[in-house]
Formats: C-alpha cells, sequence, structure tokens
C-alpha cells in the first residue's frame, strides 16, 4: 500500500489534473490511495466566502459564484460532454454550501469555518476522480469525514486515533486506487472539522499509519525538500536524505514542506516519507526515515513572517518566576496563541506568537493588568539550523534585530 498526496498546486487547472494521472500512470498506482488537496488558491476564495457571510452577506452569493466559475472551467476543459455526471455531482456540492448558508444558526465563526472550508476539497476530489474514471483509472472515491473521526476543536481538531483505525482499517480497500480529501474530519455529531492548515499532509500519515503502508509520497512544485525556502532565500539546495528527527525539528520551527504533525505517525510505523516533484516524478527527490543523515550536511533557513513580538516585566521590577510563566502560558493558551519563540531574563519574559484566532487586543489587555507590555506586530521570525558564521552573517546584514537566541545547533532571530 502506498499513499499519494496532492497539492493544490498540483492540480490548479485542468492541466494539473492530466499531469496528475500522467504521474500515476508514470510512478504506478496499483494498492494506492490519493489524498488531494483543494485547487490551486481555493482555501483562499473559500475565507472570503466565509469572510462576507459574517460581514458583507450581500457579496456571498457572487463570491460563491466566483469560485463556482473556477471549477466550471476546469470542468469543460477536462470533459466534452456537459452531460457527463461530475458536472450534476459539483452543482449539487455548490447548492449544499448555499443551504448551509440559509439554514446556519450558529454564529461561532471556527465552526462556520470548517463547515464551509471542506467543499474546495470535496469539489476538488470529485472532479479528479471522475477525470480518472473516464480515461481508464478506475477508482473509488472517498468521503474521508467517514473515516477520521475528531473531537470538537475546529480549525485544529485532535484526531480520535482507535475509532480512525477502526474505521480505515475496516472500510477502505487497498486493492483499489482509491481518491479521498485532505485537511478533514468529522466529529462525533458527523460536523466537519479541519486538522489545521496545510493539514492534508497530516490526512496522508493518518491513512499511512492505520493502512501499514509501505510509504507516502508527497508531491510538490519543489524538486523535493529545500535547505530554505527559495521564494525568500536565494540559492536553495535540495536536501537527499533526512532523519525523521531532523524533519521534526525543521517542522517544528516552521519549514513549510512538510507540516509538523504529519512525521509523528510515520515515526512511530517507520514508513518513509518520500517529497518529490510532480513536474519531474522520476526524479529522486527527498528521502524521510530513521537514522539518516542529514545530506548535504548543510545550514538550514526557516522564515516566519507575520509574528508578534510581546515583552512583558513585572510592574514592581520583581522577578518573573514560575507562577507568572505558568499565568502567561494559561492565557496564551486561552486565547489560542501559537507560540514560536520565548526567552526570560530575572525581570522580563518575550514571547513571539502567531495571531491565528484574532485575538490580540484581548490577550494584551488581560496582560496588562498584570504586566508592563511592549508588542511588536509584523516582525519576522529567523531560524538556522546548522548555522555557520557565514549564514549568520547573511541572516543579520541590514536588519534591526530585536532579539537573538543562540544554542549549538539552532540560531534565532527576531527582526522587524
Amino acid at each position: 500500500m502506498q499513499i499519494f498526496k496532492f497539492g493544490g498546486a498540483s492540480v490548479k487547472d485542468a492541466e494539473g489534473v492530466r499531469n496528475l494521472a500522467n504521474v500515476l500512470k508514470c510512478v504506478g498506482y496499483t494498492n494506492t490511495l490519493i489524498v488531494v488537496s483543494a485547487m490551486g488558491k481555493t482555501t483562499n476564495a473559500m475565507e472570503k466566502v466565509i469572510s462576507n457571510y459574517f460581514d458583507s452577506k450581500h457579496e456571498l452569493h457572487s463570491s460563491v459564484q466566483e469560485v463556482k466559475k473556477y471549477h466550471n472551467n476546469i470542468l469543460l476543459d477536462l470533459f466534452e460532454n456537459e452531460t457527463h455526471a461530475v458536472f450534476e455531482n459539483i452543482d449539487d456540492l455548490f447548492q449544499e454550501l448555499l443551504q448551509f448558508f440559509d439554514h446556519n444558526k450558529s454564529p461561532n465563526y471556527n465552526f462556520v469555518y470548517d463547515q464551509v472550508i471542506g467543499f474546495g476539497e470535496l469539489i476538488s476530489t470529485s472532479i479528479i476522480s471522475h477525470y480518472l474514471n473516464s480515461i481508464g483509472l478506475t477508482n473509488s472515491w472517498l468521503d474521508v469525514r467517514d473515516y477520521i473521526k475528531t473531537d470538537d476543536y475546529y480549525r485544529n481538531a485532535k484526531v480520535h486515533w482507535n475509532q480512525t483505525q477502526e474505521l480505515i482499517s475496516t472500510n477502505v480497500d487497498i486493492s483499489k486506487l482509491n481518491i479521498t480529501q485532505g485537511f478533514l474530519g468529522s466529529n462525533s455529531n458527523n460536523f466537519t472539522t479541519t486538522l489545521g492548515r496545510e493539514g492534508s499532509d497530516y490526512t496522508a500519515a493518518i491513512f499511512a499509519f492505520c493502512l501499514n503502508a509501505k510509504s507516502v509520497t508527497i508531491w510538490k512544485d519543489v524538486p523535493g525538500v529545500l535547505n530554505a525556502d527559495p521564494r525568500y532565500f536565494e540559492n536553495a539546495e535540495l536536501l537527499n536524505c533526512i532523519s525523521y528527527t531532523e524533519a521534526i525539528e525543521l517542522s517544528y520551527y516552521g519549514a513549510s514542506v512538510i507540516h509538523p504533525k504529519t512525521l509523528q505517525p510515520l515515526q512511530r510505523k517507520e514508513i518513509p516519507l518520500l517529497v518529490k516533484s510532480f513536474l519531474n516524478p522520476l526524479n529522486r527527490g527527498t528521502r524521510v526515515g530513521k537514522d539518516l543523515e542529514l545530506t548535504p550536511k548543510v545550514p538550514c533557513y526557516i522564515l516566519k513572517q507575520d509574528q508578534i513580538l510581546i515583552s512583558l516585566s513585572s510592574l514592581d521590577f520583581s522577578y518573573i518566576v514560575e507562577d507568572n510563566i505558568r499565568h502567561i502560558f494559561g492565557l496564551l493558551h486561552d486565547y489560542k496563541m501559537k507560540v514560536s519563540m520565548i526567552q526570560n531574563s530575572a525581570i522580563s519574559f518575550s514571547v513571539c506568537i502567531e495571531n491565528n484566532y484574532n485575538n490580540l487586543e484581548r490577550l494584551l489587555l488581560h496582560l496588562k493588568a498584570k504586566y508592563k507590555v511592549k508588542s511588536h506586530e509584523g516582525v519576522k521570525l529567523y531560524t538556522l539550523r546548522h548555522y555557520n558564521d557565514a549564514a549568520v552573517k547573511d541572516i543579520e546584514n541590514g536588519k534591526e534585530i530585536l532579539l537573538k537566541q543562540v544554542s549549538p545547533e539552532i540560531m534565532q532571530l527576531i527582526t522587524t
């Protein structure tokens, strides 16, 4: 059994869907399960739909129609006959989406987000499944919400592993080519939940763990795992081999190629992870596995943008001690802040966070009741793993450094 995951960039248009089929023909698709994300920038477009539902209802239907038009253009390119069942299938999904808006009573943004955002994946996999069937690559379309069960933590749900294991191992026919959605699950009430942004990689790992797969391959628009994001750093190098531990470290600090939660279930069963180019499917790419040496051994650069640096000190210049730190982290948890870096001294505590749930103002107000508070929004967090003098000089050059933290393997800088 092998698991393939294709991201939105790989299926952003009809040519991408055809290329997915060519990849399958090139590398083989026997005993294969495919996990697919929403097409192109559909997730962003669906977030706009959700925003309009709450803030600009007069623009809601037009934003939905924009999403439908985008997918309809792909359908018309892939299928010559407009009476093909796929057209009705996709139309039904958009009708279901509109019916949700008409009948929803919940004011909870996170609940609404999860019920709406997943239509991107449902639509993309339906189109691709129909197309593969039309060219002779017979497959079964699976609704991932029937297999991955989670708690009720909308937008970052936790997997109920025992129930998920039972559902997948019992109901997935591994002798067939299967296609399903990334990113999604469902709770005990069968409401849709999501596994966190970029969670499709994690979906692939969940299926691999539950099916004892021989490997997971993530198909990307890059040659494999690079030592830096080429959008922000010049001369990025391909990493041929990485250990699970190294990959987990890179993921923890924000490397974008591999989702942070993807690696743990694979490591538990020593399932190799391959990251390869969907443009050059026969190229070697990157292999992540047990006890592999980082090859080549070069500095790895990670950039996280749109961070917030909060610096706290006590009102009476007393020490920042364990009770203070426990209180601060309790608030960070309550306001759902993702912590990227911390640093403390005798009388101060600094934390770099991501404001994913738009709770910053409430958090700062709460903190100011007990501490002197300074905050810097829109800062950048650079992380260098296996750094050397040249790498440090390159990153520091010309930047205002707000905070710096160094250990033998890791250096982190927060800059404006």
